[in-house]
């Protein structure tokens, strides 16, 4: 069966997937001492979003002040523990998201929110660049009715901000935080260990705020 990879499947129609986790490293590549996987620090939040190839997009996180542990995985969609191939098939439904684990005393949601909307082009539907499918597409992921309301409030506060710019209406995801399935081994911290690795990742070069 042919699946068009630009619409997102019905929760019926896709892969079953499986009851066991891949298995990924206990600590951060570039995070030396920090834990890839929970319990995460008393302190710490986290924050899940979708912009585009995961790879790049969790180098930008990585680099804020702040921030303790990131990881990159499979989100929103229905395949339970999915592997990359499934997922980019089209068929389970996910997007390639990143999860943020930060210390909200140093760096805040909004602070968090500011850098996912100039890091990428929300305006796109489902692909980032040159990047096409379902699993590309533009997404904030909240763990609480304020994270949704801030989400809803910055998503609106943008969209000014890029029609002055002449660009179209975003197209990014607002829903409450699901289940996030890590991705291989191989994909964490890519570009930390491929600093030459693609990352088709480009922003629209509007900024959030002054």
């Amino acid at each position: 069966m042919f699946y068009d990879k630009s619409i997102l499947p019905n929760e019926g129609d896709a892969l079953i997937g499986r009851e066991e986790a891949v298995r990924v490293p206990s600590s951060h590549h570039v995070f030396k001492g920090h834990v890839l996987l929970p319990p995460f620090p008393v302190e710490c939040s986290t924050a899940m979003f979708g912009l585009g190839c995961f790879w790049g997009a969790e180098r930008k996180f990585w680099q804020l002040e702040g921030v303790y542990s990131t990881a990159v995985g499979y989100a929103a969609g229905f395949t339970p523990n999915p592997t990359y191939d499934e997922v980019c098939s089209g068929q389970t439904g996910h997007n390639e998201v990143v999860l943020v684990v930060y210390d909200p005393a140093v760096i805040t949601y909004s602070d968090l929110l500011k850098t996912f909307w100039e890091s990428h082009n929300p305006t796109q539907g489902m692909r980032q660049g040159n990047d096409s499918g379902t699993q590309y597409r533009s997404g904030i992921y909240c763990a609480t009715n304020a994270e949704v309301k801030l989400a809803e409030q910055s998503r609106e506060a943008f969209q000014q901000k890029l029609k002055v710019a002449g660009l179209g209406n975003i197209t990014t995801e607002v829903l409450p935080e699901p289940t996030f399935y890590y991705a291989e081994h191989y994909h964490q911290q890519y570009l930390a260990k491929n600093p030459n690795g693609y990352c088709g990742l480009g922003g629209t070069g509007v900024k959030f705020s002054e």
